[in-house]
């Protein structure tokens, strides 16, 4: 297990039946008694696990506040098992919804980073067709990427990853965080297809806070822009960090991290 403190519960769960199975890695920080307010849960990005920066800051976060912290990574990432090469966005979101089934808080608010601000949006939605769900208090997206795969990907593959993605199933990418290149497989394309949430009013029923860098190489600005014309129905704040890149994991990121976590936590609406 990965990166656990003292305070931190380890867990691990079997997400799936049959070949589909995995077993999914849990740290569960749980809050202390008297705390009222929401777990703090984060969903980290493609390729990134639950030991980075961002989602110890956020851990550390919860314990300054005597919050519930939750974090896991996703099959094929991390301490998790399962082959990345079988991930889509669907079998992440299944692990994610599991792990809140595991811990169950009763109220939650979600923190996305890159690819973890589709699967926020996504489980917002999922959690809103269930009976017996923890209320999302708010949601913070950092360099959020909802429907990366058609809007960044799609559009520009070139001929030889097209061949690649019929003959071979994927395409190959070198990464600019990792000596491995990054793998993007003809399922994880199509299953976003049907996973896409910026095609009509995204309704989270809380406030949302976009961090978005205007350097990011991945993720333009741009992107974050059009993610809030779908978001009229929310209470809604975006900050450009001018020169801020895709990971926003230096020490001034980090505080607009924690400081936008903590104005969502410290709201009327969520402790009122």
């Amino acid at each position: 297990m990965t990166e656990a403190t003292a305070d931190t519960t380890e867990k691990r769960i079997t997400v799936g039946t049959g070949a589909s199975a995995r077993e999914i890695a849990v740290l569960h920080r749980p809050a202390k008694k008297k705390a009222a307010g929401p777990a703090l849960v984060w969903l980290g990005g493609y390729r990134s696990d639950m030991s980075g920066t961002k989602a110890m800051e956020i851990e550390a976060l919860a314990g300054e506040m005597g919050l519930s912290a939750i974090r896991f990574d996703y099959s094929g990432h991390g301490a998790s098992g399962g082959a990345f090469r079988d991930g889509t966005i669907s079998r992440w979101l299944e692990e994610a919804i599991a792990v809140l089934d595991t811990i169950k808080p009763k109220r939650v608010v979600l923190i996305g980073s890159s690819m973890g601000g589709w699967i926020a949006l996504r489980l917002v939605q999922e959690l809103k067709r269930r009976k017996k769900a923890p209320k999302v208090d708010g949601i913070v997206l950092v360099a959020p990427a909802p429907d990366f795969t058609a809007e960044l990907i799609e559009p520009h593959l070139t001929e030889a990853q097209r061949h690649s993605l019929s003959e071979r199933g994927y395409f190959e990418e070198a990464s600019e965080y990792s000596p491995e290149p990054n793998i993007y497989t003809r399922d994880l394309i199509e299953d976003g297809r049907r996973n896409l949430v910026m095609t009509g009013i995204i309704e989270t029923g809380c406030p949302v806070h976009i961090l978005q860098g205007m350097r990011d190489p991945d993720v333009p600005y741009q992107h974050a822009l059009k993610l809030l014309e779908f978001l009229p129905a929310d209470d809604v704040v975006v900050t450009l960090i001018r020169d801020g890149d895709h990971r926003l994991s230096r020490p001034q990121d980090i505080e607009k991290l924690k400081a936008a976590a903590r104005n969502l936590i410290m709201n009327d609406q969520i402790l009122g």
